[in-house]
């Protein structure tokens, strides 16, 4: 169900609408679904941390976080990773295993209709 956005920040109504045109535009429901767990409020979600990726993501997996990535725990795995918000240090230690820290802007255009991309929510 597509809610009207009420969100503040114009950086993230700016690519709540994007990915609502990408999913609509390349029939990938992937952008819908980060459109609507980016569309819900901060006390609704859940950070995410590298050591979380490093338990539960394949290597050289390409993940979507519609949320912060954060720091905490250890990872090993090269992965790509697109987050709406990535800390400094956990941008540090995905490039330290290989991976490689993308916005999700970047994310739908290289991959407009989603295919290998895995939602980590």
């Amino acid at each position: 169900m597509l809610r009207t956005i009420v969100k503040e920040n114009p950086e993230l109504r700016r690519t709540l609408i994007e990915l609502r045109k990408a999913a609509k535009a390349h029939d990938a429901p992937i952008w819908a679904a980060v459109a609507e767990r980016l569309a819900r409020g901060r006390h609704q979600t859940t950070p995410v941390n590298v050591g979380h990726l490093e338990r539960i993501i394949e290597a050289k997996a390409t993940v979507v976080v519609p949320g912060k990535l954060l720091a905490d725990g250890r990872i090993t795995k090269p992965l790509t990773v697109a987050a709406f918000h990535t800390s400094a240090s956990a941008r540090e230690k995905i490039h330290r295993a290989g991976g490689s820290v993308i916005t999700i802007h970047e994310l739908v255009k290289e991959r407009p209709d989603g295919a290998g991309v895995r939602l980590f929510a």
